[in-house]
């Protein structure tokens, strides 16, 4: 059976309300494919064919297919590529562009500075727990190294946020859990710094010395210290930023 088999049309099958003839045929053929993945009738690699295929499938025009295939591109689901042998296959995973998306959409609804730092909290206390569980060896010498860097940078603010920006997102990588991961990426995306800054040389040193606990607390693979760590420090990033941001901007502050 091919992926095309998959999505034969027939009513009985169709997204609830489809039957009936809810949405347009093209947004049916993008229900049908979403639908499919999550049950797991089609994966990674698979091939859905041209659009003239997909439209001799479901009886429909050339254009609804193409339709179809570009808002399955556009949402990351399908990989099309043109030409002898082309066609749409379902992509292989891609969390980046997850954490883009959720970003733009975080920004746009406009999310402010402490609900971007209460999600921050809970996620971020997380992955230190499983980071103590679950880091390897490279993820740990990934830790250390940008400890290094950070604590030679105390006098350079802008780097200096940056490295801590990428010692948080260290500490989710060790967590190993994609979806943790992403969320931060997303949050890191909003609450990029992108004006003043309430950092000092003193202020630069004591998040050294945090993150150098933290990281021999994950080391030690004690994750409920790792937890209680890293709460107390984002309760510390939380007083700051919101002494920092203006009222309902969360794009005037940074990360550590």
């Amino acid at each position: 059976m091919s992926a095309l088999d998959i999505l034969e049309p027939d009513d009985a099958d169709l997204p609830s309300g489809a039957a009936a003839g809810a949405g347009t045929l093209s947004e049916q053929i993008v229900a049908r494919v979403r639908d499919a993945l999550f049950a797991g009738r089609l994966k990674p690699g698979d091939m859905l064919g041209t659009e003239k295929d997909i439209a001799a499938r479901f009886d429909a025009s050339r254009i609804v297919a193409r339709d179809a295939l570009k808002r399955l591109e556009a949402a990351g689901v399908v990989e099309i590529r043109v030409g002898k042998g082309g066609g749409a296959r379902i992509a292989h995973g891609n969390p980046q562009l997850f954490a883009d998306a959720l970003a733009v959409q975080l920004n746009l609804i406009g999310v402010g500075v402490a609900e971007i730092l209460d999600a921050q909290r809970a996620i971020e206390t997380m992955t230190a727990e499983l980071a103590a569980t679950h880091a390897t060896r490279a993820d740990l010498e990934r830790m250390e190294d940008l400890l290094a860097r950070a604590e030679a940078s105390c006098d350079d603010f802008t780097r200096f946020t940056r490295l801590s920006l990428a010692f948080h997102l260290a500490v989710a990588e060790a967590a190993h859990n994609d979806v943790l991961r992403v969320q931060l990426i997303s949050l890191q995306h909003v609450a990029w710094p992108k004006g003043r800054s309430t950092l000092t040389r003193d202020v630069a040193e004591h998040i050294v010395a945090l993150h150098r606990e933290l990281y021999v607390l994950i080391k030690a693979r004690d994750g409920e210290g790792a937890r209680e760590l890293m709460s107390r420090h984002l309760r510390q990033i939380r007083a700051r930023r919101l002494s920092e941001a203006a009222p309902g901007s969360p794009e005037d502050f940074g990360c550590c």
